[in-house]
């Protein structure tokens, strides 16, 4: 059986990605408590149920991290692929979605304030979400934020699951970032008013950089240091991590490197590739 357990911090849009599970036919328990999960799937497996299960966790039920380490690994060990996905946004979004809806945090009763109560709560979740795939949704909306969701379903996980992210340094660097490389010191392409409208998966920009020896020299540098290091990280049974190259506006010069690193590593691992500003998701 395939079980999904959807974490994250509150007002990041855990509903919008439980809700996007059970659109799939996926069978849903909103905020469970962990040591109630393997009852869960036995109770599903007796009753004949084929879905799948989708498990909303947070910090309304107090998880225990460590608990829900050993309860993650018991069903493992039972057969079952579970999977885990965090959602997250940056303080300062999650701060204006609670002034806009008027809910209180989980931790309002505690005499702190919600930046207090969301940095609490991300340190208590911070262990889980050193197991999970991340999705940052400060930037999405509900609809991005789904199509984030299936995209990383889709990808069919057999080993090490690498993501590529270009992303532009003025919007703010991704908070999920295992690795982040900077290409700002590269030709820009955007200098010349032909290109400026296209993007790095574009023909007329992926010739400009063709062309630069010094962007082929970073690519190789950084291809190197990758296939030096996510191997030792997928020994460490490692299930994600994310490569984020940014550049000053996420459009050029960034989605251009993630996409040659995305060529070179085909075949070698489960790639995804995501492109913050280019608003183009492409699974590889």
């Amino acid at each position: 059986m395939k079980i999904v357990l959807i974490s994250g911090l509150s007002g990041s849009g855990k509903s919008v990605a439980l809700k996007q599970l059970e659109d799939l036919g996926y069978y849903c328990v909103d905020n469970l408590p962990l040591e109630m999960l393997p009852s869960l799937v036995l109770h599903h497996i007796e009753h004949g149920e084929e879905s799948n299960l989708g498990v909303s966790v947070d910090i309304r039920s107090r998880i225990n991290i460590a608990q829900t380490q050993a309860q993650i690994q018991f069903l493992r060990d039972e057969g079952h692929e579970v999977e885990i996905l965090f959602v997250e946004a940056e303080e300062g979004v999650l701060v204006r979605r609670f002034s806009e809806t008027r809910r209180s945090h989980p931790f309002s009763g505690l005499s702190m304030t919600l930046l207090e109560s969301l940095q609490k709560e991300r340190a208590w979740l911070s262990p889980l979400r050193d197991l999970a795939y991340c999705i940052d949704s400060s930037k999405m909306n509900a609809q991005q934020l789904r199509h984030a969701v299936q995209q990383w379903l889709d990808i069919e996980r057999k080993g090490l699951l690498v993501i590529l992210e270009s992303f532009g340094f003025k919007y703010g660097t991704p908070t999920n970032a295992d690795f982040m490389f900077d290409m700002r010191s590269l030709p820009n392409p955007y200098y010349d008013e032909k290109l400026r409208p296209f993007t790095g998966m574009d023909k007329p920009i992926q010739d400009y950089l063709d062309k630069q020896p010094q962007v082929q020299e970073m690519a190789d540098d950084i291809d190197r240091f990758l296939n030096r290091w996510l191997p030792r990280m997928q020994e460490e049974s490692r299930s994600y991590v994310t490569v984020a190259v940014g550049c000053t506006g996420g459009q050029h010069r960034s989605v251009y490197v993630v996409e040659k690193l995305a060529e070179r590593f085909k075949g070698k691992y489960e790639l995804l590739v995501r492109h913050r500003q280019a608003q183009n998701l492409a699974g590889r």
